[in-house]
């Protein structure tokens, strides 16, 4: 985990929202089509840009970011990506925070 990385990443409204929502992802999206455990499995890419209002592409291009930093896990089924919430960086964000910043 690089903290940089992370704080560069949660620095966009827009990326700081899906983590958000990635939180309690049953509340802000509904079942897809032929998967709805979130828990296990996550929530599809194309369910980000419809409920973003943006191209799949851009949604695509957050997530990755999100990705990269460390804070969301992938999983492909088929053709999709879905994406769940990395509960261990957020804890390690949080021991950063609170023990070294």
């Amino acid at each position: 985990m690089k903290p940089i990385d992370i704080f560069k990443a949660l620095s966009n409204e827009t990326r700081l929202q899906i983590v958000e929502w990635l939180k309690e992802p049953e509340k802000h999206f509904p079942p897809s089509q032929d998967i709805n455990d979130f828990e296990n499995v996550g929530v599809c890419v194309t369910q980000f840009h419809e409920k973003l209002n943006v191209t799949q592409s851009t949604a695509s291009q957050h997530l990755a970011i999100l990705n990269r930093a460390g804070l969301v896990t992938t999983s492909r089924r088929g053709k999709w990506t879905y994406y769940k919430r990395n509960e261990e960086t957020f804890q390690q964000l949080k021991e950063l925070v609170e023990h070294d910043l």
